[in-house]
């Protein structure tokens, strides 16, 4: 019973040394003073410019496919052709037409005797919506083979890709794609928080590396209206008119969007910490004399300046710029003057 009565007190003894420790640390971390030099925050107003890179695609892109298996008769066109809307592109086989267009032809004769007899009032109205109904189904078929048979083009560009040749067999597969490329478009993903200052219509310049020193004019044509949760970004459709044919589909090409001025806050880039083990950056505020650890969102750089946002950082505030490393949430400063 001695026995385990002593450890019972011993073991007493170790958690209040352990608290009066912990205690002790707590204390010292209150009582430890650091010398630290701080930065005033100030605003500044900056021309605010992102720039994001993208690829260059065909205004227009589509694939020359007929919507019923055949043979290839002609192909009037090879890659790189230019064409203009309504030239013809590929004549697939005729037979299907021919005898659509003898069948419609029939009725359409026949459609106009029944009209007369209609007026005269010597045929049944059962009788004649039945050969109007015959006549009707004559007439879109012939259109969807005529379209199907006599393939043109439907804009203006250039033939980029063919599959087949002459004779063969259209089994699927394109048999030509015709891209137009005297207007161009790109995707941009843009950071979420300029979505409100992204406008269809806006005026931007593009770069390519292909052409060192130049510009080319662009506009945004649509402003995706939703936000991508993975990488917090949204889409704007950028056209590019493309006359000289200077630029092309598949370049990258980098575009810088202008969003006017703004008032913003920056602080020494140096002061800014990194989180160990994640991407999460923090500085230290001198708070009536004691450190504050505030979590920050990263903006643009400025040469040894960056901009910094969260509620915490306003004009006037003071930042840790030196001896930021050392210091814990809390402890006291001893701010020293340069």
């Amino acid at each position: 019973m001695n026995k385990v009565i002593t450890l019972t007190m011993a073991a007493a003894a170790l958690l209040l040394a352990g608290c009066a420790g912990k205690n002790n640390q707590t204390q010292e971390a209150q009582e430890r003073v650091e010398i630290v030099k701080t930065t005033v925050l100030m605003p500044r107003d900056i021309a605010r410019n992102i720039e994001v890179s993208t690829t260059l695609m065909g205004y227009e892109t589509q694939n020359v496919a007929p919507s019923l298996t055949g043979r290839i008769e002609h192909i009037y066109v090879e890659v790189g052709s230019k064409v203009k809307a309504g030239d013809n592109l590929v004549r697939m086989d005729q037979n299907q037409y021919r005898t659509a267009r003898l069948t419609y032809t029939n009725l359409k004769t026949e459609m106009e005797r029944m009209e007369k007899l209609k007026a005269s009032g010597s045929v049944s109205q059962q009788s004649y919506d039945q050969m109007k109904l015959n006549y009707d189904q004559a007439r879109e078929s012939l259109e969807f083979l005529q379209a199907n048979t006599y393939i043109k083009a439907p804009f203006k560009g250039v033939i980029s890709a063919k599959t087949y040749e002459d004779g063969e067999l259209y089994a699927g597969q394109p048999i030509l794609v015709l891209t137009q490329i005297d207007k161009l478009k790109a995707l941009v993903a843009i950071p979420e928080r300029y979505f409100p200052k992204v406008k269809p219509g806006m005026k931007l310049t593009l770069s390519s590396d292909i052409y060192p020193g130049e510009t080319f004019p662009a506009s945004i044509e649509l402003v995706y209206p939703t936000i991508d949760p993975a990488s917090h970004t949204f889409q704007a459709k950028i056209v590019i008119p493309n006359k000289d044919e200077r630029l092309r589909p598949g370049m990258y090409a980098k575009t810088t969007i202008a969003l006017g001025q703004e008032k913003i806050i920056v602080a020494p880039y140096q002061a800014v910490l990194k989180l160990t083990g994640a991407n999460d950056r923090y500085v230290f505020l001198n708070e009536d004399g004691r450190a504050k650890r505030v979590t920050v969102t990263m903006g643009e750089r400025f040469d040894e300046m960056i901009e910094l946002s969260a509620p915490e950082i306003k004009e006037g505030v003071e930042i840790v710029s030196v001896g930021q490393s050392k210091l814990v949430d809390g402890v006291k400063l001893n701010v020293v003057k340069d």
